[in-house]
Formats: C-alpha cells, sequence, structure tokens
C-alpha cells in the first residue's frame, strides 16, 4: 500500500518540508519540495542562537502545505540542544555550535575525563562544539529538567512526547557507542543532573499522534503518527547511499559540512582511530557511521556571502579553468570554522604558510574545492587504513553533489571512481525509515538502497589527471606521514 510522506529536513543554512510518494512494491519514489525557509545564527547580545521557534513555525507552514500524509519525520543537524524546565517549557534559545562559548571547555573537561576514556565509551571524533562541552559552558543548567536534541524538541512540539533518537544521541559524547545507551558515568562526572538525558528511541520507532492544536494548525488528522527517523541528518543521508549489495564503498555526505566515511558494522575504537580523530556515530539500524568532519562548504558559503555574489555556477566555470594547485589550504584549520572574512581569512592563512593569496574570486573557489578534494583523499586513506576496509567507489551525496568540479576533483584526488547522488538524501533516507516503519516492503538498507538506484538517476565521475601530481600537492598542505 503506497504511503504519502512528509520529511522535515533542517540543515545548517535552510530547511525544507518534503513531500514524498512511496511505494516499494512499485518501485516508486518521488519528492516533491512544498516548503524551504531560511535558517541561521541570530547573535542576541555576545551569543549566537538558533531561531528555533521561527523553525516550528514554518515546520507547521511546510505541513500544512503538504496537506494530508500518512506520517511525519524530522532530521537536523546534531550537537545542538533545547532544554526544558520541569513544566515542559524551553528555557531559552538553543545556542548555535558555532558560538564560542566552548573556548577552553574541551581542556576543562579532558583535566577531568580522558581523552582516552572519553574515546574508550563514545568512540567520537574530538570536535570543541560536541555536546559534552557545550554542556560543560552551560550556565544555569540545574534549572533543567529534559534535554532534547534539536529534532526531539521540534518532535515534542509536534507530539508532547519526549525522547532521543539514537543516531543524534550518539553524536553528543556521551552516549555509550558498545552499549548504545547513555553513559550515566560521563554525564555525572561533568555535572548533568541526573534524568535530564531522556530514554533512548530507535530510527522506525512511532513517537506518538499529534497535539490538538498542532492538527488543527496544520489540518493534518490528529492521528497522524510522527515517526522517529535517522534524526541526525547525515544517518538519514547515508540510509540514501545507493550502494548495491555488496559494493565496497565510501560516501561524502556533501554540503556546509562533509561527513566522510564508511559504514561499519562495529565500532572501531582502537588508539590508531583515536589518534586519526575518527568519529563511530549511530548509524540507522544499528550501523557505525565510521567517519571525520570536514569543514565542507561553508567556507564556499561564506566567500559567496562575503562577496555577496549568487552566480555560483559563473564561478565555477571559471574556477575550472583557473590554475590548479596554485593555492591550498587546510579546510579544517580552525580560524575557517566561526563566521566572517572567509576570504580574508585564506589570505591569512596563505601568508602565515608562505603562499600568495589567489588574486582572483574564482582563484579562491578553485582553491576551497581543490583543497576539500585534498581533505577527502586523506580522509578515506586513513579511514581504509584505520578500519582494515578497502574501498572500490565513492558515493557523494546531499547538496554538494550538484557541484560537478567538486565531484570531479574529488575522483582525480581519490583515484576512484565517484557516483554523485541523490541531491535529497537526507530526505530520501529520513522517508525510507518511515515507509518501512508504515508497513511497505523495504525491511532492510539493502532494499531501501535499491529503490534509491531504481528512482534516482546518478551521475559517474572517472579519475582524471596524474596521481604524483595530487600525492604533491597533499605534502604541500599536510606534510608527508
Amino acid at each position: 500500500m503506497p504511503v504519502n510522506l512528509a520529511a522535515v529536513d533542517l540543515g545548517a543554512s535552510s530547511g525544507r518540508v518534503m513531500l514524498a510518494h512511496v511505494d516499494g512494491g512499485a518501485s516508486q519514489l518521488n519528492l516533491d519540495e512544498v516548503h524551504r525557509f531560511w535558517n541561521g545564527p541570530v547573535r542576541l547580545g555576545d551569543t549566537l542562537h538558533w531561531d528555533v521557534l521561527a523553525l516550528y513555525r514554518e515546520m507547521l507552514v511546510g505541513l500544512r502545505q503538504a496537506r494530508s500524509v500518512d506520517g511525519v519525520g524530522i532530521d537536523s543537524w546534531a550537537v545542538d540542544y533545547g532544554l526544558l524546565d520541569a513544566d515542559g517549557r524551553l528555557l531559552g534559545n538553543p545556542v548555535h555550535y558555532r558560538d564560542g562559548r566552548t573556548d577552553g571547555a574541551m581542556e576543562r573537561v579532558l583535566r577531568s575525563i580522558s581523552a582516552d576514556e572519553l574515546y574508550a565509551v563514545t568512540g567520537l571524533q574530538q570536535l570543541p562544539f560536541n555536546t559534552i562541552y557545550q554542556l560543560a559552558a552551560e550556565r544555569g543548567l540545574e534549572r533543567a529538567a529534559t534535554l532534547l536534541m534539536i529534532p526531539d524538541l521540534l518532535g515534542y512540539w509536534l507530539t508532547g512526547e519526549v525522547g532521543a533518537e539514537a543516531t543524534n544521541a550518539s553524536t553528543t559524547q556521551l552516549y555509550d557507542v558498545r552499549a548504545r545507551g547513555w553513559s550515566a558515568e560521563l554525564a555525572g562526572r561533568i555535572g548533568v543532573p541526573e534524568g535530564l538525558l531522556p530514554g533512548i528511541r530507535e530510527a522506525g520507532q512511532v513517537i506518538g499522534g499529534l497535539l490538538p492544536a498542532v492538527a488543527e494548525e496544520t489540518g493534518l488528522d490528529p492521528a497522524t503518527p510522527v515517526i522517529a527517523v535517522g534524526s541526525h541528518d547525515t544517518a538519514s543521508s547515508v540510509v540514501a547511499v545507493p550502494a548495491a549489495e555488496e559494493e565496497r564503498f565510501a560516501y561524502i555526505s556533501s554540503g556546509t559540512w562533509s561527513l566522510v566515511g564508511l559504514e561499519l558494522d562495529e565500532p572501531v575504537l582502537t588508539a590508531e582511530a583515536q589518534a586519526a580523530n575518527f568519529t563511530n556515530e549511530g548509524g540507522v539500524d544499528g550501523r557505525i557511521r565510521f567517519l571525520r568532519n570536514v569543514m565542507g562548504l561553508w567556507i564556499l558559503q561564506e566567500c559567496l556571502r562575503v562577496w555577496g555574489d549568487d552566480d555560483l555556477p559563473g564561478l565555477l566555470r571559471a574556477a575550472a579553468e583557473a590554475p590548479a594547485f596554485a593555492v591550498l589550504i587546510d579546510p579544517d584549520d580552525p580560524s575557517f570554522l566561526a563566521p566572517g572574512n572567509m576570504p580574508g581569512r585564506i589570505e591569512e592563512f596563505c601568508a602565515r604558510s608562505g603562499q600568495e593569496a589567489p588574486r582572483s574570486r574564482a582563484a579562491v573557489v578553485r582553491c576551497v574545492l581543490e583543497s576539500l578534494a585534498l581533505a577527502y583523499r586523506r580522509t578515506l586513506r586513513l579511514a581504509q587504513e584505520v578500519a582494515g576496509r578497502e574501498i572500490d567507489v565513492v558515493h557523494v551525496i546531499g547538496g554538494g553533489s550538484q557541484n560537478e568540479l567538486l565531484c570531479q576533483l574529488t575522483a582525480d584526488a581519490c583515484g576512484l571512481p565517484v557516483l554523485a547522488g541523490p541531491v535529497e538524501a537526507s530526505a530520501v533516507g529520513n522517508v525510507l525509515v518511515q515507509a518501512r516503519a508504515l508497513g511497505e516492503p523495504l525491511p532492510d538498507l539493502t532494499a531501501m538502497r535499491a529503490l534509491v538506484r531504481a528512482t534516482h538517476k546518478l551521475r559517474p565521475y572517472r579519475p582524471q589527471g596524474k596521481p604524483a601530481d595530487w600525492d604533491a600537492a597533499e605534502s604541500r598542505v599536510f606534510g608527508t606521514r
């Protein structure tokens, strides 16, 4: 029986509500965008916030425009959260992970919990904005009764039901990746009040029906189920990787961030994995997303914002003709994390590294994309070494899969074929999990991915150029190991 589903898909710079028609038996999967809206930081005083109330409002607008649906699922970025008081009221707008309040928080936590212990329990990449460090920097935590990650908070406002979906919980650095539940030991040692972290729910679990006020505002049936999906958008994206059953694949979920890695059955918690700063995040159906965060297209997005230039296609055409390897940066340098004058920061990086700064906008774009491709190459080679897993193909999914120059540079840098698509990977993965929960014949990830392959056109890229040129470029940026 085919189903119509609403996917609320929230990224770090925009949100959207997608309407999907899924018929697993007839190999049909159609997506239409019914509402798109801006999302981004709001600075109030000296703090950078998310405008979560605006996100809730826009979600309701999108659900109203979707009209009658059989289910609703919500996915978003990771690590950020809202705090509720004992009466279930939001204590304040959630703080943005790029806010400076976590400056020094990692160092303070690591004085009481060693990095080795943290990795042995959580298997997470050390990032200064991980939830554990945000909580260590939180003021007034004693006033809070419940912590909800962003998708869980929005789901609570739709249904009144409290819980923590596992894939997003696994990004907090408070989640035991082997026991697949919260680590009360770690939470207690950073002063997290007992009971703050709600019960874990798995992707595919029905959260509940709509509250009467929500049903009235959206026009949806109150019995419409809200379904827990892979609520970390990357978890949903990886569901939609169109890999064949026996394919040895890597994925790059490419957007504001690039999530670069492998899908494994068990976490890799070795000293080598820790030293390489790989993360073991939970995936749908108990899989492990063994990956590293790479800064991603954020750098290019900030350049475009500063330039006030919306002609990205023209810049990409010019960048494709610009000299190769003229200027290279490390995309993960901390100077590129916060919002600001990104072209100026690239110039500063060049000055520090003894390079002449790029002289044109096209040269800046070429610099950013080549540098990202180098970071992907380095990350995937490390992933294969540390996990003991060889790969034959790289799947680029998400918005960045539309960037033809980046996809070709990625194939060239990695020396592997690249398959690009689907663009709407997080929304696709979202609705596939919903469809299965509602009885569609999609019993496992293999069946879901087969449906993606059958319904989406993928763009192939074959490696070109000389591997030695990329070897030399990598040594310029990262040195030799």
